[in-house]
């Protein structure tokens, strides 16, 4: 599993190409491992190569949703952004605000559609009684438990993350030198 995690981490930061937005992905994951977590515990499971199983597929599920998410909000922020230049102003707490707003909206029906697929396909797996169906319980449980933990996180925690990091980061341009260019500024600013 330490391993799954790193992979995830190199993966995403080679999309990403920052650190910043690869930690708001990756704090997807903790969050997802719980309710995973959590849902193992209700059902009495013990931590098994099954179990273990459900929790990499449950990680990959996370780190999906989590990616979709901040690549739709820096979507909105560069739309926001590109709205503001052509007005002459520069992008401020409201503007970063609406453009977090903006793109979270935008993710909710995606998201719920993910979300009821995976369940419909995981919960008949709860009720099964054949040959197998004690492995595969204990693959889906994590999974299902994740998916309710890790809807919660990327549709309320993520864009809360999302703004404290962009609010630092326009709170580190304004408080440049006005005699520095604006290439010089983006080449050290975040990546709008």
């Amino acid at each position: 599993m330490p391993v799954t995690l790193l992979i995830v981490f190199l993966l995403l930061y080679l999309n990403f190409r920052s650190i910043a937005e690869t930690m708001i992905v990756m704090l997807s994951l903790p969050f997802a491992l719980v309710g995973g977590l959590w849902l193992m515990l209700a059902f009495g499971f013990n931590l098994s190569v099954a179990v273990a199983v459900g929790f990499i597929a449950l990680a990959g599920v996370a780190a999906e949703t989590g990616v979709a998410r901040v690549i739709y909000l820096n979507q909105a922020l560069l739309a926001v952004i590109a709205r503001r230049a052509a007005e002459g102003r520069v992008v401020d707490r409201d503007g970063l605000h609406c453009a977090i707003i903006e793109g979270a909206v935008e993710r909710v029906r995606p998201k719920m559609m993910t979300v009821v697929a995976i369940m419909a396909g995981l919960l008949p797996i709860m009720w099964s009684t054949g040959t197998g169906s004690e492995i595969m319980q204990r693959i889906a449980v994590p999974m299902i438990g994740g998916m309710i933990s890790s809807t919660l996180l990327t549709l309320v925690v993520i864009p809360a993350i999302f703004a404290i990091v962009r609010r630092i980061e326009l709170r580190a341009r304004a408080s440049e030198p006005e005699t520095s260019s604006s290439a010089a500024r983006s080449a050290r600013g975040a990546r709008f």
